[in-house]
Protein backbone atom coordinates (compact mmCIF):
# COMPACT_ATOMS: atom_id res chain seq x y z
CA UNK A 1 0.00 0.00 0.00
CA UNK A 2 1.18 3.34 -0.77
CA UNK A 3 0.86 6.18 1.89
CA UNK A 4 1.66 9.66 1.23
CA UNK A 5 2.57 11.46 4.70
CA UNK A 6 2.13 15.86 4.33
CA UNK A 7 2.76 18.08 7.36
CA UNK A 8 2.99 21.74 7.24
CA UNK A 9 2.40 22.56 10.45
CA UNK A 10 4.93 24.45 11.40
CA UNK A 11 7.99 26.22 10.21
CA UNK A 12 8.95 22.97 8.38
CA UNK A 13 7.30 22.00 5.12
CA UNK A 14 7.27 18.37 4.11
CA UNK A 15 6.24 15.06 1.88
CA UNK A 16 6.88 11.75 2.18
CA UNK A 17 5.48 8.65 -0.13
CA UNK A 18 5.97 5.11 1.56
CA UNK A 19 5.28 1.88 0.00
CA UNK A 20 4.36 0.66 3.26
CA UNK A 21 6.75 0.95 5.55
CA UNK A 22 9.36 1.77 3.23
CA UNK A 23 10.36 5.42 2.51
CA UNK A 24 10.11 5.77 -1.36
CA UNK A 25 11.27 9.44 -1.49
CA UNK A 26 10.78 12.98 0.73
CA UNK A 27 11.23 16.56 0.67
CA UNK A 28 11.29 18.49 4.15
CA UNK A 29 12.16 22.06 3.91
CA UNK A 30 12.18 24.84 6.30
CA UNK A 31 10.68 27.35 5.10
CA UNK A 32 8.63 29.49 7.19
CA UNK A 33 5.88 31.00 5.16
CA UNK A 34 4.95 30.13 1.93
CA UNK A 35 3.43 26.60 2.82
CA UNK A 36 0.41 27.38 0.26
CA UNK A 37 2.90 27.55 -2.20
CA UNK A 38 5.03 25.03 -1.48
CA UNK A 39 3.23 22.07 -0.84
CA UNK A 40 1.62 21.02 -3.71
CA UNK A 41 4.93 21.51 -6.11
CA UNK A 42 6.70 19.13 -3.32
CA UNK A 43 4.60 16.48 -3.30
CA UNK A 44 4.20 16.57 -7.14
CA UNK A 45 8.07 16.02 -6.85
CA UNK A 46 7.56 12.94 -5.50
CA UNK A 47 7.23 9.72 -7.86
CA UNK A 48 4.21 9.40 -10.01
CA UNK A 49 3.17 12.68 -8.29
CA UNK A 50 2.42 11.06 -4.83
CA UNK A 51 -0.20 9.23 -5.61
CA UNK A 52 -1.75 6.84 -2.88
CA UNK A 53 -3.95 4.74 -1.69
CA UNK A 54 -3.99 6.28 1.57
CA UNK A 55 -2.83 10.40 3.11
CA UNK A 56 -1.58 10.82 6.56
CA UNK A 57 -1.92 14.48 7.54
CA UNK A 58 -0.51 16.49 10.60
CA UNK A 59 -3.51 17.79 12.64
CA UNK A 60 -1.95 20.25 14.76
CA UNK A 61 -0.82 22.05 17.37
CA UNK A 62 0.83 24.70 15.19
CA UNK A 63 0.53 27.17 12.81
CA UNK A 64 -3.51 27.86 12.54
CA UNK A 65 -2.74 28.55 8.76
CA UNK A 66 -0.28 25.78 8.19
CA UNK A 67 -2.43 23.20 9.73
CA UNK A 68 -5.05 24.27 7.62
CA UNK A 69 -3.33 23.90 4.77
CA UNK A 70 -2.41 20.33 4.87
CA UNK A 71 -5.83 19.66 5.84
CA UNK A 72 -7.26 21.15 2.47
CA UNK A 73 -5.01 19.48 0.64
CA UNK A 74 -5.21 16.32 2.18
CA UNK A 75 -8.91 16.41 1.72
CA UNK A 76 -8.60 17.10 -1.97
CA UNK A 77 -6.06 14.81 -2.99
CA UNK A 78 -7.85 12.16 -1.06
CA UNK A 79 -11.10 13.07 -2.90
CA UNK A 80 -9.19 13.16 -6.25
CA UNK A 81 -7.35 10.00 -5.97
CA UNK A 82 -10.15 8.04 -3.55
CA UNK A 83 -7.68 7.98 -0.90
CA UNK A 84 -8.41 7.62 2.83
CA UNK A 85 -7.45 10.68 4.16
CA UNK A 86 -6.29 10.27 8.20
CA UNK A 87 -4.84 12.06 10.61
CA UNK A 88 -1.97 12.38 13.27
CA UNK A 89 -1.32 14.89 15.97
CA UNK A 90 2.01 17.31 15.62
CA UNK A 91 3.33 16.35 18.70
CA UNK A 92 2.88 12.69 18.17
CA UNK A 93 5.36 12.72 15.53
CA UNK A 94 8.15 14.82 16.89
CA UNK A 95 7.77 12.07 19.95
CA UNK A 96 8.41 9.41 17.36
CA UNK A 97 11.32 11.17 16.20
CA UNK A 98 12.53 11.49 19.42
CA UNK A 99 12.19 7.40 19.99
CA UNK A 100 15.25 6.88 17.59
CA UNK A 101 17.36 4.94 18.47
CA UNK A 102 15.63 3.36 21.48
CA UNK A 103 12.38 4.22 22.88
CA UNK A 104 12.46 6.80 25.83
CA UNK A 105 10.09 9.36 27.98
CA UNK A 106 10.09 13.03 26.64
CA UNK A 107 8.34 16.09 27.17
CA UNK A 108 7.47 17.74 23.80
CA UNK A 109 7.23 20.77 23.44
CA UNK A 110 7.16 23.37 20.70
CA UNK A 111 6.59 26.86 19.71
CA UNK A 112 3.06 27.86 20.68
CA UNK A 113 2.69 31.33 19.54
CA UNK A 114 2.26 35.05 21.48
CA UNK A 115 5.22 33.66 23.28
CA UNK A 116 3.63 30.47 24.70
CA UNK A 117 4.90 27.33 24.75
CA UNK A 118 2.59 23.69 23.22
CA UNK A 119 3.60 20.87 25.92
CA UNK A 120 3.04 17.71 26.24
CA UNK A 121 4.47 14.46 28.40
CA UNK A 122 4.75 11.06 26.75
CA UNK A 123 6.30 8.01 28.63
CA UNK A 124 8.36 5.30 27.60
CA UNK A 125 5.89 3.33 25.99
CA UNK A 126 5.00 6.34 23.83
CA UNK A 127 1.90 6.80 26.25
CA UNK A 128 0.59 10.50 26.31
CA UNK A 129 0.74 11.03 29.63
CA UNK A 130 -1.39 14.52 29.35
CA UNK A 131 -3.36 16.22 27.18
CA UNK A 132 -1.61 19.08 24.80
CA UNK A 133 -1.64 22.49 26.68
CA UNK A 134 -0.20 25.80 25.14
CA UNK A 135 1.86 27.48 28.80
CA UNK A 136 3.86 30.78 29.15
CA UNK A 137 7.63 29.38 29.58
CA UNK A 138 7.47 29.53 33.50
CA UNK A 139 4.08 27.29 33.20
CA UNK A 140 5.15 24.90 30.84
CA UNK A 141 8.73 24.78 32.97
CA UNK A 142 6.33 23.33 35.95
CA UNK A 143 4.56 21.04 33.34
CA UNK A 144 7.30 18.83 32.25
CA UNK A 145 8.03 15.68 33.49
CA UNK A 146 10.79 14.30 31.76
CA UNK A 147 14.82 15.17 31.31
CA UNK A 148 14.78 15.47 28.08
CA UNK A 149 13.34 17.75 26.10
CA UNK A 150 12.32 17.73 22.74
CA UNK A 151 10.98 19.83 19.36
CA UNK A 152 12.22 23.54 18.16
CA UNK A 153 11.50 25.09 22.00
CA UNK A 154 13.45 22.58 23.79
CA UNK A 155 16.20 24.41 24.48
CA UNK A 156 14.33 26.79 25.72
CA UNK A 157 12.40 25.00 27.99
CA UNK A 158 15.58 23.15 28.97
CA UNK A 159 17.52 26.30 30.01
CA UNK A 160 14.18 27.15 32.46
CA UNK A 161 14.62 23.96 34.29
CA UNK A 162 18.51 24.46 34.42
CA UNK A 163 20.68 21.71 34.67
CA UNK A 164 19.97 17.97 34.35
CA UNK A 165 17.87 18.71 31.26
CA UNK A 166 18.70 17.36 27.61
CA UNK A 167 17.60 19.46 24.89
CA UNK A 168 16.62 17.89 21.10
CA UNK A 169 15.93 20.64 18.68
CA UNK A 170 13.46 18.57 16.51
CA UNK A 171 10.54 19.43 13.74
CA UNK A 172 7.87 17.45 12.59
CA UNK A 173 9.03 15.60 9.35
CA UNK A 174 6.96 13.47 7.48
CA UNK A 175 9.29 11.46 6.19
CA UNK A 176 9.42 9.84 9.51
CA UNK A 177 5.66 9.17 9.39
CA UNK A 178 6.37 5.50 9.02
CA UNK A 179 7.59 5.33 12.99
CA UNK A 180 3.64 6.61 13.87
CA UNK A 181 2.28 3.69 14.95
CA UNK A 182 -1.22 3.16 13.70
CA UNK A 183 -3.50 3.68 17.04
CA UNK A 184 -2.25 7.39 16.74
CA UNK A 185 -3.75 7.79 13.27
CA UNK A 186 -7.63 9.14 13.53
CA UNK A 187 -10.50 9.91 11.47
CA UNK A 188 -11.80 12.26 12.44
CA UNK A 189 -9.96 15.64 10.69
CA UNK A 190 -11.02 18.31 12.88
CA UNK A 191 -7.87 20.47 13.68
CA UNK A 192 -6.10 20.45 17.06
CA UNK A 193 -5.67 23.80 17.95
CA UNK A 194 -4.29 23.48 21.64
CA UNK A 195 -5.25 26.57 22.34
CA UNK A 196 -8.56 29.53 21.77
CA UNK A 197 -8.78 31.53 18.79
CA UNK A 198 -7.14 34.87 19.27
CA UNK A 199 -10.29 36.53 17.98
CA UNK A 200 -13.51 36.95 20.05
CA UNK A 201 -16.87 36.36 18.29
CA UNK A 202 -18.78 40.27 18.65
CA UNK A 203 -22.24 37.91 20.30
CA UNK A 204 -19.17 36.84 23.17
CA UNK A 205 -18.15 40.07 23.49
CA UNK A 206 -19.74 42.42 26.36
Amino acid sequence: MKTLAIDCATEACSAALFDNARLVEGRCETIGRGHAERLVPMIAELPDKGRADRILVSLGPGSFTGVRIGLAAARALGLAWRAQVLGYPTLELVRARAWQPQPRAVTVCMNGGHGEFFVQNFAADAAAEDEVQSLPPEEAARAARHQLIVGNKAQALADLLGDGHEALELLPDANYAHLLHETRLRTDLAPIYGRGPDATPMRDRT
